[in-house]
């Protein structure tokens, strides 16, 4: 395949996910408090599966483990909003299986190889070790914000959330200049600066709850 072709799947997923942030950044803005709307979750499924076939493409397992382990998280998500059943059946059920699918399909044709991913000559064992540390940590702030939300029975994005996700971004940054990919680099910068703005508005409200609790009378 052609490597334009790659690409053009890579910056469509991260178009995607940087959609959903500015989606996310611009209700906040107008709510003066971080909210998470439906689309967010839509989008971000539907980026997570291109990601992971531009991983594949790019023979590069750190983008694969980091979209193989949010993808379901994303599903229980619009869950959580009641929104998911609104998906018409078919396109539910595709979503649900379609990465094993993909996975049985070229573990049958050979394509699937430890040796690919592992001892790739594009990717050194030392940055293959950066780019997993940076998927993995950039994948536990939605661990970390499925268990909020099961907490309390409702899809939010914590300020955990916010403050993992702009670590795992700069890392992912460095491990995208030194892999010198432009998908990444392009989809991360646009990142932790909303992931910072975020952060600053988390606290903002925060302070804002404090103060309206302090003024309550005894």
């Amino acid at each position: 395949m052609s490597d334009w072709l790659i690409y053009s799947v890579g910056f469509l997923a991260q178009l995607l996910f940087s959609s959903r942030l500015v989606v996310q950044w611009i209700t906040s803005e107008k709510s003066k408090r971080v909210v998470t709307p439906t689309l967010f979750w839509t989008l971000s499924l539907v980026a997570s599966f291109l990601l992971f076939v531009y991983g594949y493409l790019r023979d590069d397992f750190a983008i694969m483990l980091g979209q193989s382990l949010t993808y379901f998280i994303y599903i229980r998500n619009l869950q959580l909003q009641n929104q998911w059943k609104s998906i018409p059946s078919i396109l539910r059920y595709v979503l649900l299986f379609m990465p094993l699918f993909v996975g049985i399909f070229y573990f049958n044709n050979n394509r699937i190889d430890v040796n690919i991913f592992f001892k790739n000559e594009d990717i050194p064992i030392w940055l293959l070790s950066l780019g997993i540390v940076s998927q993995t940590i950039f994948t536990l702030r939605f661990v970390y914000q499925w268990v909020y939300s099961e907490k309390r029975k409702d899809s939010s994005l914590p300020t955990g959330f916010w403050a993992l996700s702009l670590i795992g971004s700069l890392l992912i940054l460095s491990y995208a200049i030194c892999r010198r990919d432009p998908v990444l680099f392009v989809g991360h910068v646009l990142g932790a600066m909303i992931y910072s703005r975020n952060l600053i508005i988390g606290r903002a409200e925060l302070k804002t709850e404090q103060i309206k609790t302090q003024a309550q009378p005894l």
